[in-house]
């Protein structure tokens, strides 16, 4: 029996019109443009508007995606969302964006895995497709983070942003996903999390005590470790060498942290695609964001092999080493 592979037949993305930049952050809050570019890389980030969902920007950047792919939404086997900023609790933004494509009636569900939620999702469709249960899927990582920033807390309101960015996998014979590593450890929940859930219990605090609650220090250690070993372990799992490596594409969270990774593979930054300064840390979104921005600049090109990287709370990370 043929190998199956999915592989990557589209990309879109979604930014929100309003720009913050670091300069506007100075007038609200203790910090500097320089202070954020040398510690993050960051230099402005997309506000969604009074009333713009998630839900909006994933569905913007999902029919850009079915668009360059050529595919019909009601073509679709499976919508795959990962977000940890829903529109609502229940229905599933999933379900919400399905409706809205004319997708009606395929499966849809979300997942949470902080910053590395659209590659958990890019792993959970890749099975599906190697399975044969699925030959279209519709793969999104969308996100409203400012809606949970204490914009009064300079430490973590200068990293974030929204943005919605997606991907078409379609079942192929050729090459695409080679492999994708999908890992958690819970036991680092107190270095970033919000503490506010629904059996939790929501507060009296303005926003029910919705909050980012990071350690900057301690998150960048570990990302910086768990990158580096996860790097071997996917071109291990992929049959692969570092030096087939056309791209780096890594979650967008801190220019240090993908300098590091870049160091680690012994890649050039021109190798590495960067998109941290136009939007900030946007979770979920960041990767298909970057990756979208690579296709549709001209970088990457057809029959390229992309490692795409992501790190975030939970912890969580998780990679995909595939051929473009």
């Amino acid at each position: 029996m043929a190998q199956i592979y999915a592989r990557i037949t589209g990309t879109g993305s979604a930014l929100p019109e309003r720009v913050v930049t670091n300069a506007d952050l100075e007038k609200i809050v203790e910090t500097s443009d320089e202070w954020i570019r040398t510690r993050t890389g960051i230099q402005r980030r997309h506000i969604a508007a009074e009333g713009q969902t998630t839900g909006d920007l994933a569905t913007e950047a999902a029919q850009r995606a079915l668009e360059a792919a050529g595919v019909k939404a009601s073509e679709l086997d499976l919508i795959v969302l990962g977000t940890t900023t829903p529109d609502i609790i229940f229905p599933s933004t999933a379900c919400l964006v399905q409706h809205r494509l004319g997708a009606n009636g395929c499966a849809a569900f979300d997942v949470n895995a902080a910053c590395s939620g659209f590659v958990y999702a890019l792993g959970i469709a890749d099975k599906f497709i190697r399975s044969g249960q699925s030959r279209k899927v519709l793969v999104i990582g969308a996100e409203t983070l400012t809606r949970m920033v204490d914009w009064s807390e300079r430490e973590t309101c200068v990293l974030f942003g929204d943005g919605a960015g997606a991907v078409v996998l379609e079942a192929s014979g050729e090459p695409g996903i080679y492999a994708t590593l999908l890992h958690a450890d819970g036991g680092f929940k107190h270095l970033l999390y919000n503490p506010v859930g629904v059996s939790a219990g929501f507060t009296d605090e303005p926003n029910h005590g919705v909050r980012i609650n990071m350690s900057g220090r301690e998150v960048f250690k570990v990302a910086v470790k768990t990158l580096d070993s996860l790097v071997d372990e996917t071109l291990q799992a992929a049959g692969m060498e570092a030096s087939q490596i056309d791209w780096l594409i890594p979650h967008q969270a801190n220019l240090r942290i993908i300098e590091a990774t870049a160091k680690r593979l012994e890649m050039p930054m021109e190798q590495v695609i960067v998109t941290v300064h136009e939007h900030a840390n946007t979770s979920s979104g960041s990767v298909p964001l970057a990756l979208d921005y690579a296709v549709r600049s001209g970088k990457v090109q057809r029959g390229q092999n992309l490692l795409l990287e992501a790190f975030g709370g939970g912890f969580t990370w998780a990679s995909a080493l595939l051929r473009y």
